[in-house]
């Protein structure tokens, strides 16, 4: 068994000239800084992780971790002209030294300097097979938590070390016996701890939460140290220190990197990893630093100009109602009794456009459309009266003047068009009794703006009826709009001015007309539409923000904290999926796609105003506005990003100059916590390219992701996340897996876990035929369950026991081959191993989005932690449903769910909502297979009605039996019997929980445990024979799956995934065996 792909915590940087080193696992990953060439990588050591790496000008590198040293050469360029690689040094091999390294360093003549368990210093010549050159024991401080090397010879030496009772000790090699100096301070545990040897400063980083910097001249000098500066400002424990100049910077396992400044306060904040910082380097020319964290990301920033200004105050000639950017710095101002203004940058004032009697009154409405070709931008004034004015801001002396509606205008916006705006314009205008109307509107230089009437519709009955935003779909003859109930609704746009009917002109071209003609007098041919398709509170009472077409998908935002992606299909609106795009964001204005594929989300984080990128996942911009619940805008160009909002009665403007993107993500982020289970998808494959295979995850970190992981760039690439979850999630399960060709996957996913809740998704992944390597993900959420929403709709919920809130689904289970005849509808069972003692089944109707409990049983009586479903089909082609459950009590139970599943169907048929779930029958069988909890469980069926039931638990035991399907008594009423013909245990097979297995054939078992020991056993029903044992490199082991491949040349292997603190992928050649199983009978 081979480890061919690897996802761990970056546990390790340092920067190599041009290069940057990143240490994963037992690897090292090398980037080159300029340039997009891909990373090279290297295995460098052996059953340990990289916890250090030290480069030499040289461009040699040293690896350390655990007890092993490695020393590579790092060369620039690889076959036709690729990125940097990573060659072996020494004898290729790592060193196993005896003792745990610490820190190493470069000394004279190319030997290494190392800081050992145990407070011992050496010095280490490598090369040669690996010799001893000198050493000496540091007493007197105690257990060691980190250390730091300095000085050009042994008699200069010194190693100043951080302990676990929170001091630094330094100590000098050739007078190692006591530390020279003792640095207390710190009230926890020292974790890091860097030297700068020019200007004679050591910074600490601890438990406590705090940074301190030392003046402490040369390091292994005499005389007293002086603390400098304590730093305050991480949430949690700080796990990594560097000095930049005199200014320490540090990384913690809150997820944020700090630049403190000369009073200890924090002079900058970079956030972007999803879960804790384990590494920090900092570069010395250039100004970069890179972060690495234990989500497997590695992030390389640049140097970061000064924070801008703050917002500056306008002055605005009279207290401002609205604001609007025209651009960068041009900012439209309407005044409270209708005046509006503009504000020239240039000048530095604000110039009058409209008086309040040339305007529309008070408790007016702004909204201006961007004209292609660099054309003055076309404004729209809606008052309280409801009067309109459009005109152009070169001209706004020469307005078309309006007046829709007898009472007031109450929306008002410009709807997008799709593909380059070449047309006229669109304005929609909302007015009381749900009235909508679109309006085209062309401009001429130096003429009054032509207004025609296109449209005309009507919004539902609701108390706040008027339009917030609309948009054309590229269907074409479609317009989408956005209300202030947060309902999304289309209406049809297509009728009434494709068939050659007079709408009517509405502003003529000449001077200025002083009548203001009625919309109403001309709209006797323009039939009133009511919407095709309504999605009703779609986004809560606050309102749907905006709607926005890319490629064949619709995205709606709204004040609810959510964006949704929809698509059409029949003239009819369907929500694909909703999108929760960082915690603590409750109000999304808009979304923008960015030309390099960025989403980035415009809304509003308590009262400031946040531009937030989903790739980097970092605020852009971060503005103090006081919330979005008064007037403000946003302007975004490739020259610099501005944002004029209202506050104390006067108009702000925020200005910031673009600049290039600040960070780079090198390894993308795949989870903030550990990963708890895991699905092989399958493989999708482009015409002439390798298969990419596809996984699922699932995190304690309440998301799931979508993903590729490869054997050619040993990387995982995330395609989607999903973050509907509000808990852990424990469990996943696929179901109706197909590929139609081979570039397509097609799936449901069920994804369970905390506070009882299941989603269940629809997965479409195909090849990107454009992109070489990489896949497409489109995800579809059908249906949701939770335990406390389903006590709520319940009848006579007074008489029942109450369920449990907080129960945790341990485990799921999709019931193969219930597709019913009897239903309209088809529908899925799915099986859970819930941590409230019960096995709860359910079933999914894909058509009508709902997910039921149908059945539950609670005769485990403590924690049920798996679950596996399987199926007999007799000679007459009668199907037979089992369950298997296992608890924490080491008992695995066997169930025969078929006459349930009948009677779930029945009442289904009969049933229009909810239905009282009905009683699991008695297990048939119970095996007791072992002395407490059961953490891994897998079925294999073979011939002949015959199971093989595997089974891992906390003591480190496998059990195996040989389970057999039979039919006894009378032949007109057979009954189901499950008798076990063998069995065979293996206590003490690992030396932790054994958390994954998997028979792969019915003589070959695979066994992982959090040992980190992954074996292959040969099966006889006389013992289980251990074949092989790997060692592999992901800590805290939740989960496996393995599937079966045929390679090119018809062999066939084995793939296998683990999942825990990471993620790892190996291959398992076939091995032959030939190991038969023949039955003795059944077990008395």
């Amino acid at each position: 068994m081979e480890s061919v792909a690897l996802v761990a915590p970056v546990t390790a940087l340092e920067f190599a000239g041009d290069v940057l080193l990143a240490g994963t696992g037992p690897e090292v990953a090398a980037f080159l800084l300029s340039g997009g060439a891909a990373a090279g990588r290297r295995r460098a050591l052996r059953e340990a992780t990289v916890r250090g790496l030290r480069a030499e000008p040289g461009g040699r590198v040293a690896a350390f971790g655990g007890g092993w040293l490695a020393v590579l050469a790092v060369r620039r360029g690889g076959p036709g002209g690729g990125g940097p690689r990573l060659a072996a040094c020494g004898g290729g091999a790592a060193r196993r030294l005896g003792a745990r390294v610490w820190e190493a360093r470069w000394a004279a003549g190319g030997r290494l300097a190392l800081a050992l368990g145990g407070g011992t210093v050496a010095l280490y010549e490598w090369r040669a097979g690996g010799s001893w050159l000198r050493s000496a024991r540091c007493g007197g401080a105690g257990a060691l938590r980190c250390a730091v090397l300095a000085g050009a010879g042994w008699e200069r030496l010194a190693l100043a070390a951080g302990t676990a009772a929170g001091t630094v000790a330094v100590w000098r090699a050739a007078q190692a016996e006591t530390p020279r100096r003792t640095l207390p301070g710190h009230r926890g545990a020292v974790l890091a701890l860097s030297y700068a040897e020019p200007r004679g400063l050591l910074a600490s980083a601890s438990e406590d939460r705090a940074v301190r910097l030392w003046a402490v001249g040369e390091l292994g000098g005499g005389g007293e140290a002086v603390c400098l500066l304590v730093c305050y400002g991480h949430g949690s424990r700080v796990a990594a220190v560097g000095l930049r100049g005199p200014r320490p910077v540090s990384a913690g396992e809150d997820g944020a990197c700090l630049e403190w400044d000369g009073g200890g306060g924090v002079r900058s904040v970079r956030r972007g990893h999803r879960g804790a910082l384990r590494a920090l380097a900092l570069r010395p020319a250039g100004g970069c630093l890179a972060t690495g964290g234990s989500d497997g990301g590695a992030r390389l920033w640049r140097p970061r100009k000064e924070a801008p200004a703050e917002a500056e105050t306008l002055g605005a000639p009279e207290r401002p109602r609205a604001v609007l950017l025209v651009g960068p710095r041009r900012v439209l101002a309407l005044g409270e009794a209708g005046g509006l203004a503009a504000y020239e940058a240039a000048a530095g004032r604000w110039v009058p456009l409209l008086g309040p009697a040339a305007s529309c009154g008070p408790r007016g409405l702004l909204a201006a459309a961007p004209m292609p070709g660099g054309a003055e931008p076309l404004c729209a004034l809606g008052g309280g009266d409801g009067r309109l004015l459009v005109f152009t801001l070169s001209g706004p002396e020469r307005p078309a003047r309006l007046r829709p509606f007898e009472g007031p205008v109450l929306g008002l916006s410009w709807a997008a068009r799709p593909g380059p705006s070449l047309g006229p314009a669109a304005l929609v205008v909302s007015g009381p009794g749900g009235t909508v109307l679109w309006m085209d509107v062309t401009c001429s230089p130096g003429q009054v703006p032509a207004v025609r009437l296109m449209g005309r519709y009507r919004l539902p009955p609701c108390k706040q009826r008027w339009h917030t935003c609309a948009a054309f779909l590229p269907q074409g003859g479609l317009l989408l709009c956005g209300d202030r109930r947060g309902s999304l609704l289309l209406f049809p746009c297509g009728s009434s001015s494709s068939d050659g009917t007079d709408t009517g002109t509405l502003g003529s071209k000449g001077t200025a007309s002083q009548s203001e003609p009625s919309c109403l007098l001309h709209s006797e041919a323009v039939p009133i539409e009511n919407p095709l398709s309504v999605l009703f509170g779609l986004h809560g009472k606050t309102g749907v923000t905006s709607v926005t077409c890319r490629g064949d998908y619709i995205y709606s935002t709204g004040r609810d904290g959510c964006y949704r992606q929809l698509c059409l299909r029949d003239q009819q609106l369907e929500v694909l999926q909703k999108h929760r795009p960082r915690k603590g964001l409750q109000w999304i204005e808009e979304l923008r796609f960015t030309p390099s594929g960025d989403l980035l989300v415009l809304g509003f984080h308590a009262d400031n105003f946040v531009v937030w990128s989903t790739r980097s996942g970092v605020n852009l911009h971060c503005v103090p506005c006081g919330g979005g619940h008064r007037s403000w805008s946003y302007h975004s160009s490739p020259e610099a990003d501005a944002f004029a909002f209202i506050k104390r009665g006067d108009v702000m403007l925020y200005h910031s100059e673009a600049e290039p993107c600040e960070q780079r993500v090198l390894l993308a982020s795949l989870h903030g916590r550990e990963i708890t289970c895991v699905r092989h998808l399958g493989a999708v494959r482009a015409p002439g390219c390798r298969p990419i295979d596809v996984f699922i995850t699932g995190s304690e970190d309440t998301t799931a992701c979508v993903l590729t992981l490869s054997e050619l760039t040993r990387a995982a690439v995330p395609l989607t996340r999903l973050s509907d979850h509000i808990s852990s999630v424990r469990a996943l399960a696929l179901a109706g897996t197909a590929l139609p060709n081979g570039t397509q996957l097609c799936s449901l996913l069920f994804s369970a876990g905390g506070r009882a809740q299941i989603e269940c998704y629809r997965l479409q992944c195909a090849a990107d035929l454009e992109a070489e390597g990489m896949v497409s993900c489109q995800v579809t959420h059908v249906a949701s369950h939770r335990l406390d929403e389903h006590w709520d709709r319940m009848k006579n919920r007074h008489k029942l026991v109450k369920m449990d809130p907080e129960t945790r689904y341990m485990s799921l289970s999709v019931v193969c081959g219930t597709n019913s005849k009897q239903l309209p509808v088809p529908c899925t069972f799915l099986v859970a191993a819930c941590s409230d003692g019960s096995v709860r089944l359910f079933v999914l109707l894909e058509a009508a989005q709902k997910l039921l409990l149908v059945a539950e049983s609670f005769h485990h009586q403590r924690c049920v932690l798996k679950v596996e479903a399987f199926l007999h089909t007799w000679a007459e082609e009668e199907r037979k449903h089992f369950l298997c459950s296992a608890a924490t009590d080491g008992s695995v139970a066997f169930w025969d769910i078929t006459s349930t599943i009948a009677d779930a169907t029945d009442a289904l048929q009969h049933s229009e909502g909810e239905m009282k779930p009905l009683a699991l029958a008695t297990p048939l069988l119970t095996v007791v297979a072992h002395s407490c909890g059961v953490n891994s469980l897998h079925i294999q069926e073979l011939p002949k009605g015959q199971f093989l039931v595997a089974s891992g638990s906390d003591d480190g035991s496998i059990h195996v039996c040989l389970l057999e399907v039979t039919q006894d008594g009378d032949e007109a009423e057979p009954e189901t019997c499950l008798r076990i013909l063998e069995r065979v245990a293996r206590p003490c097979s690992h030396a932790a929980h054994v958390t994954g297995i998997r028979v792969l054939r019915p003589d070959l078992v695979l066994s992982a445990s959090v040992d980190q020991r992954l074996t292959l056993w040969r099966l006889s029903w006389d013992s289980l024979e251990e074949l092989s044992t790997t060692f592999f490199y992901v800590p805290d082991l939740a989960e496996l799956d393995c599937w079966e491949v045929a390679e090119a040349g018809g062999e066939r292997c084995w793939y296998c995934v683990l999942c825990g603190q990471g993620l790892e992928l190996l291959r398992c050649a076939a091995l032959d065996t030939h190991c038969k199983l023949q039955s003795q009978g059944a077990v008395q």
